[in-house]
């Protein structure tokens, strides 16, 4: 007997689309007060958090494909929110790092990305919110392996 595929009881369509509605509610939040989409934020967080880095590392960091990693750094260049410098360790890559601007955006844009985040899982008590991030730990985990293997 052939297994059926159903959509809705497939936990990597389930994943997607809560993924993308909880991305979606807070994308138009971020629009609206701070004029950023999703990739544009993605970039000034991971800045943030771990300081000057090249785009491939952008890339790995975020999970985004080279050309939205591209498109958000230009984006953020042009508004005076990232700056670039040569990478002293790689000459045919720039180093980006938040400027003044940058960080002043950040620091305003993260208690409001807490909130959102505090909105969406307000229903999901500390004890499941835990399991829930181990979960996804071990889906990344499982994922990344089969990666892995397709190299």
């Amino acid at each position: 007997m052939v297994a059926t595929l159903k959509l809705d009881d497939f936990l990597p369509y389930r994943l997607s689309i809560a993924s993308n509605r909880a991305s979606n509610a807070i994308s138009t939040a971020y629009q609206a007060l701070f004029g950023l989409r999703i990739p544009e934020w993605r970039l000034v967080a991971v800045l943030a958090e771990g300081g000057a880095m090249s785009q491939l590392a952008l890339g790995r960091a975020t999970q985004m494909d080279k050309v939205m990693v591209s498109r958000a750094a230009i984006a953020l260049v042009d508004r005076g929110l990232v700056e670039r410098a040569p990478n002293p360790h790689d000459q045919r890559s720039h180093l980006l790092s938040l400027s003044p601007a940058g960080r002043a955006l950040y620091d305003q844009v993260a208690p409001k990305a807490l909130e959102l985040e505090q909105r969406i899982f307000a229903d999901i008590d500390p004890g499941e919110r835990a399991l829930l991030m181990d979960m996804l730990a071990r889906i990344e985990a499982a994922a990344a392996a089969l990666e892995e293997q397709k190299e």
